[in-house]
């Protein structure tokens, strides 16, 4: 007897399976910068984080995306769950253990000792959701998804200048924020 998602379940495994190799290398790559800075011996590499990505996209079926950047920004939030999931299981083992580091910066690549642990960010960009939805948006898209300015104002529906005033203003607020200048 099939299940009665079933019809649509495949066709959800046939578009993510069709457009999965356009996108596996920038997600790697995007993977690759998220895990660099982490030092636990046992870690999650990018290639796991890529294809527990696509697990769980495989698991939701989801067909909803319409173009590539916003497939990315999808998965995006996959390996954002991911990451801060593990990130929690370790320090649920290993009280007070190293974080996995993340980074605000438009290269990830150039400074990764400046960079925040991943709960953090989550937890920091849950609270910039509630006071700027709009900008919480914009740092999952850029920093989680890849996306440029161009293609996360393109899905945010807003103008490049907006992302950019939009970005350095939750940058700021995110570097105030984990420094712990808030609290």
């Amino acid at each position: 007897m099939s299940h009665p998602d079933e019809p649509a379940r495949q066709r959800g495994q046939d578009a993510l399976d069709a457009l999965w190799p356009e996108v596996y290398q920038e997600l790697r790559r995007l993977a690759g910068h998220y895990v660099r800075g982490e030092r636990d011996a046992v870690t999650l590499q990018p290639t796991a984080l890529v294809h527990e990505a696509y697990v769980r996209l495989l698991r939701e079926a989801n067909t909803s995306w319409v173009n590539r950047a916003h497939f990315c920004a999808i998965a995006a939030n996959a390996m954002r769950q991911i990451l801060v999931e593990a990130a929690r299981a370790r320090h649920a083992l290993k009280r007070g253990g190293d974080h996995v580091r993340v980074t605000l910066v438009d290269d990830a690549a150039v400074s990764p000792g400046a960079d925040p642990d991943v709960e953090a960010l989550d937890q920091a960009l849950d609270a910039l959701a509630v006071l700027e939805p709009r900008q919480a948006r914009l740092v999952e898209l850029r920093y989680f998804g890849g996306l440029t300015i161009e293609e996360a104002a393109a899905e945010l529906d807003i103008a490049p200048a907006t992302a950019k005033r939009d970005w350095a203003l939750a940058r700021a607020w995110l570097r105030r924020r984990l420094s712990g200048a808030d609290e």
